[in-house]
């Protein structure tokens, strides 16, 4: 197996205060200090935090030449609004995308003129020709809404072929579906050295937080790991140290066994992501 040191990325959400934004940059400027390749920045259902991702991304550029890779989503948006969006993050210099169907804000009922991340790619692609670097999503476990795995694996499979580049996982705490996923790629013609399969990171610091993340996004938190948890209630020290050692084993695992890159959901947080990194030597 090889042992090459994969690439490390971070994500951020854009946060509703001004005191919020300064403790976001303080954060950006320590994991800055890691040389990730790039930090994402999300964006709420149907564009809900539009003006406040364009803030922060605009205030990242600004601030460091480490290349920003705002979140974009087509549920709730327009092809006009993403055109637009499109030209002034190429006006920005930015050419890294996450491209996503995105979450039905509460209360919509249709899905808008681009229904799924793969009319998304494909509306880029044909805007913007090869500019950007499109990143799309995969699911390990398979998406919530998806029919089947193998439903599941064809979409993404119709996303790297229309032009996406790289797929980030969900997170997930059992390697063996990530290794499941990215075999399943292979036989499906798609070549994971020229088509990435970055591997999704969630630190573990928060036990409630991680259970509704996980029940709202479809991803499995394993038996032994909820019920050490459960076990641990209000021992935040524990819970740390607990989450430290499940995650720092499973990406030890996923380098021994190739993973070309990993992004940490950061939680706009320092000390678990940074302590990840620095301890598996990356």
């Amino acid at each position: 197996m090889t042992t090459t040191k994969p690439t490390v990325s971070f994500e951020f959400f854009p946060t509703q205060t001004q005191q919020g934004k300064e403790k976001l940059l303080a954060t950006f400027d320590s994991l800055n200090t890691l040389s990730p390749i790039y930090f994402s920045v999300t964006y709420g259902a149907g564009g809900s935090t539009r003006e406040r991702t364009l803030d922060i991304v605009d205030s990242l550029c600004a601030r460091s030449d480490t290349p920003i890779a705002p979140h974009i989503s087509c549920i709730g948006d327009s092809k006009a609004q993403i055109a637009e969006l499109l030209e002034r993050y190429k006006a920005q210099g930015i050419n890294r995308l996450v491209a996503l169907r995105g979450d039905l804000p509460s209360g919509q009922v249709g899905m808008g003129e681009l229904p799924f991340a793969l009319d998304l790619v494909k509306f880029i692609r044909e805007h913007t020709g090869d500019y950007f670097h499109i990143e799309v999503a995969a699911y390990p476990e398979m998406h919530p809404q998806a029919r089947s795995f193998e439903f599941d694996i064809e979409n993404l499979v119709k996303k790297f072929n229309a032009g996406a580049n790289t797929a980030i996982t969900q997170f997930f705490y059992n390697a063996d579906s990530y290794l499941y996923l990215r075999d399943a790629l292979e036989k499906n013609g798609i070549d994971t050295t020229d088509k990435p399969l970055v591997a999704g990171i969630m630190p573990i610091v928060n036990a409630s937080n991680l259970i509704r993340f996980a029940d709202s996004c479809g991803a499995d938190i394993p038996r032994y790991i909820r019920k050490q948890l459960a076990d641990f209630g209000d021992d935040r020290k524990a819970i740390r140290e607990f989450g430290f050692d499940i995650v720092y084993r499973l990406c030890e695992r996923l380098i021994n066994e190739g993973v070309p890159a990993l992004h940490f959901y950061s939680m706009n947080k320092v000390q678990p992501n940074m302590r990840l990194v620095e301890a598996l030597g990356l």
